[in-house]
C-alpha cells in the first residue's frame, strides 16, 4: 500500500471513530450553553405506556432512590446515567398530557438537572436509539418516567398503590453505580 493511500485509509477510519464516539454521546444531550429553553417530550409503548422522551427522543428515567428535589446519582452512576441538565434559567417545557410539574435543581457538581414532580431525570448510557427502554427496571430502581408523574413504578400505567409497593428502599449497596 503507498504511503498516499495508508494516510487516506487512517484519515477515514479516524473520521469514523469520531463519528461512532459523536452518536454515542448523543444520549447525554444537554441544552446548549445559552439556551434559554428546553422542550421535553413524550412517546407511548404499548407495554409501558406513556412516558418521558429527551433530545433527540431519547427516554428519561427516574431513579427511585433519589429524594424530591435531590439527586443522589454521582461519579459512575451519573455517567451510566447521565442527567438530563439545562442552563440556568431555562425554561422547561413539558409534552402535552404530562401531569406532573417540570422544574429544575442544582446538583452536588453545580450543574442544572431537570426535575418531573420533583424527581431528577436522566438518560441511561446503554440506550442507543429512540424507544430503547433498557433501563427500565434496572436494579429495581431505575423507571422510565412515566407521563402520568407517578415515580417509581415498574409500569408508568400502574396504580398508585403499586407505586407504592414497588418503590425499594435505599440501601447502601446502591452507591457502586447503580
Amino acid at each position: 500500500m503507498r504511503p498516499t493511500s495508508r494516510l487516506a485509509s487512517l484519515s477515514v477510519f479516524a473520521l469514523g471513530v469520531a463519528l461512532l464516539a459523536a452518536a454515542c454521546s448523543s444520549a447525554a444531550a444537554t441544552v446548549p450553553a445559552g439556551a434559554t429553553s428546553l422542550t421535553i417530550g413524550s412517546t407511548n409503548d404499548p407495554t409501558l405506556g406513556a412516558y418521558l422522551t429527551g433530545q433527540s427522543g431519547m427516554t428519561l428515567y427516574v431513579l427511585t432512590l433519589d429524594t424530591p428535589d435531590a439527586s443522589t446519582c454521582a461519579g459512575t452512576c451519573a455517567t451510566n446515567w447521565p442527567p438530563l441538565t439545562a442552563a440556568t434559567g431555562a425554561t422547561i417545557t413539558g409534552p402535552s398530557g404530562a401531569m406532573g410539574a417540570f422544574a429544575t435543581i442544582t446538583r452536588s457538581d453545580g450543574t442544572v438537572q431537570v426535575t418531573y414532580n420533583h424527581m431528577p431525570l436522566y438518560y441511561y448510557s446503554g440506550d442507543s436509539v429512540a424507544g430503547d427502554t433498557k433501563g427500565q427496571g434496572k436494579n429495581n430502581t431505575w423507571f422510565v418516567g412515566p407521563l402520568s408523574g407517578s415515580v417509581g413504578t415498574m409500569s408508568p400505567t400502574a396504580s398508585p398503590a403499586a407505586s407504592a409497593a414497588a418503590t425499594p428502599a435505599a440501601s447502601a449497596s446502591s452507591a457502586s453505580g447503580y
